[in-house]
């Protein structure tokens, strides 16, 4: 059984105790500080804030952190104060591979089902798979995926003729493929995105 199978069956509304959230703050307040160049120009404290505001978002960095994400702060709005992270491990997270893209492939195969799909995992999570800009930016603060691939989120014009696009970095270039949606792989995961 898949990591991710085991980590969403309970309820979502569980709220975090408080010694998880200190323990996840803790850990995302390590990983701030020790990738300034991901976020020039904001103070830690100005993060803090905002999340202790927004107990959900604790909620769900829980869980990008539980299934290998690594979420980080990349970007910070001065005026609206939205703070947004992604997943910044250097590979694809563990736990969120083996996946197609979402429910509909999933439903299409016949056999050799995976045991879900990025979209319908990035939900439950209460993320946003990152779109190829989202992806591109990463790439940039940093590179990622050098061993493994991410979905990313595909328009529909090509979804509808039962496409999907997906992305790696290889010989320091950012790549951009296809593949049908229902296709799956080990090296194959996703990226999240999460507004506060």
């Amino acid at each position: 059984m898949y990591f991710y199978k085991n980590l969403f069956e309970t309820d979502m509304a569980v709220r975090l105790s408080k010694s998880t959230q200190q323990q996840l703050l803790s850990i995302l307040e390590q990983r701030f500080r020790k990738h300034p160049a991901r976020h020039p120009q904001v103070s830690w404290e100005q993060v803090e804030l905002r999340l202790q505001q927004h107990p959900k978002a604790l909620e769900t960095l829980q869980r990008m952190e539980e299934s290998g994400g690594e979420p980080d702060l990349i970007s910070y709005d001065k005026h609206s104060g939205v703070c947004s992270f992604f997943d910044c491990a250097a590979e694809s997270p563990k736990g969120r591979r083996s996946l197609c893209y979402d429910n509909e492939a999933l439903d299409a195969r016949k056999e050799a089902k995976p045991a879900g799909s990025a979209l319908a995992l990035a939900q439950e999570i209460g993320i946003r798979i990152l779109t190829e800009e989202d992806y591109r930016y990463l790439q940039q603060l940093q590179p990622v995926d050098l061993k493994t691939s991410s979905w990313i989120y595909t328009p529909e014009a090509i979804r509808k003729l039962d496409g999907a696009l997906f992305c790696d970095r290889r010989y320091d270039h950012v790549f951009v493929y296809h593949n049908g949606a229902s296709s799956y792989y080990a090296a194959r995961g996703f990226r999240g995105r999460l507004d506060v």
